[in-house]
């Protein structure tokens, strides 16, 4: 694999070791780029809704909304993009903008989030919506601790909403790099995969050029590469039958619906307790006259 730290310039035929290697990793990230590039030409996802400027600016011209931005960063954690695109245009639909979203009620929000999983997403979404809101910005509320906002969804932000050079990692992009700079390393930190996504990314156009990492990492993987279990940062996600999640869920569904849910308590025995006390941890919903409520 390519070494971006300064070789040892010992003097061989007039080079220096060195200067052989440097070569060698610029040719190997231009190789890399050229790589990418040439797959997002002939087949990108070009067309998928978050990837298309929708708000309109003074000038005439149109820009990226970094509302939903961040309302597709949150639905694509953990989540295939086929499933996302249907729920994020209901989701843009019900709440078309920040404000609405912080308006709206948390039962309201999770009524449509139904079906993307990982419910605490949602209220995490509602809660950012509401600080931006206070805040008046979407961008200067970045500058602080946002619920549910982490390192990769900050930058992606930056980078898809304003096209800043922000430098970010995610299982796709992960991907690209290991099958491409790590084939042969059993182990691999995201702090090292940094130090090349940071030198192929230079030059390069942010926001595009990381819709073309992801796109060349999601085709990799449906080719059959299965490489991020060699990342160190690996967790592999449990089976969503007969989980903690699955009954999060169906307790959510159906007080968002005003049903009972003791009939739940019989259908799922002692996971129904551990749910409803991680809801009721997590904010999601809460006690009142003896009944639950989405809170």
């Amino acid at each position: 694999m390519p070494d971006f730290r300064a070789a040892k310039d010992e003097v061989h035929g007039g080079r220096t070791v060195g200067d052989v290697r440097r070569r060698e990793n610029v040719a190997r990230l231009r190789a890399f780029r050229s790589t990418v590039w040439r797959y997002w030409k002939k087949e990108g996802r070009h067309d998928l809704p978050w990837r298309h400027p929708t708000l309109k600016l003074r000038s005439g011209k149109q820009d990226f909304d970094p509302y939903r931005i961040l309302v597709s960063e949150m639905m694509l954690q953990q989540t295939q993009v086929p499933r996302v695109i249907g729920k994020y245009k209901e989701f843009l639909k019900a709440f078309p903008t920040v404000k609405a979203l912080a308006k709206a009620p948390l039962s309201d929000v999770l009524k449509v989030w139904s079906g993307l999983g990982y419910n605490r997403r949602a209220k995490y979404l509602h809660d950012a919506a509401k600080k931006i809101v206070e805040i008046g910005n979407i961008k200067k509320a970045f500058e602080s601790p946002l619920p549910g906002v982490g390192p990769y969804t900050r930058a992606a932000v930056h980078a898809f909403a304003y096209n800043e050079p922000l430098t970010m990692i995610e299982t796709n992009i992960r991907t690209a790099f290991i099958h491409y700079f790590f084939a042969d390393t059993l182990t691999i930190c995201d702090r090292i995969i940094l130090v090349y996504a940071e030198k192929a990314a230079e030059g390069q156009d942010p926001r595009t050029w990381h819709w073309a990492l992801m796109d060349y990492g999601a085709h990799l993987k449906r080719s059959g590469v299965r490489n991020n279990s060699r990342s160190a940062h690996y967790t592999k996600q449990s089976k969503f039958e007969g989980s903690l999640r699955q009954v999060r869920g169906a307790i959510l569904r159906a007080l968002a619906k005003d049903e009972k849910i003791i009939d739940l308590r019989s259908r799922y025995g002692e996971l129904f307790g551990k749910a409803v006390a991680g809801l009721e941890r997590d904010g999601l919903i809460v006690k009142e006259k003896g009944k639950w409520r989405i809170a």
